[in-house]
């Protein structure tokens, strides 16, 4: 039985577009993982902010996803940048191939880095706008 191989760029790019639902936990460990299913119930957090506090600012709604996509932002910058033999060893053991990164990969890692970091200043600054100013200026 051959094991597929898992690509380190395509696992990045899902991590850094869809974090926040946990896809790439899914691809790269199953439906078993987790971590993945944690990904997914910010889904549920939502609904649930939203079931007990309705006229919340959107902000409060949405927080369990941002930070479920803020997270999955971290994990694609630490899946990427893991080196291509630990990449092997953990994801590809019984696929007889090597991943070999390139640029794509570099391009990924930039644009995650740079989406990453105007979320989360983008997020520090609604929630300080909120506690201290009472969201006057948004």
């Amino acid at each position: 039985m051959s094991v597929l191989h898992k690509n380190k760029t395509f696992a990045a790019l899902l991590a850094a577009v869809t974090g926040g639902i946990g896809l790439h936990r899914f691809y790269l460990r199953g439906l078993a993982d987790k971590w993945g299913w944690l990904h997914a119930a910010s889904l549920l957090g939502v609904a649930a902010v939203f079931a007990l506090w309705p006229k919340a600012d959107p902000y409060f709604l949405l927080l369990p996803l941002i930070l479920s996509i803020l997270v999955g932002v971290l994990e694609a910058l630490v899946l990427g940048l893991m080196p291509d033999e630990k990449w092997d060893s953990s994801f590809n053991a019984g696929s007889g191939k090597q991943s070999n990164s390139r640029w794509p990969l570099a391009i990924v890692l930039v644009a995650t880095l740079m989406f990453g970091a105007f979320g989360l200043i983008a997020a520090i600054a609604r929630l300080f706008d909120l506690l201290y100013t009472g969201g006057i200026y948004g």
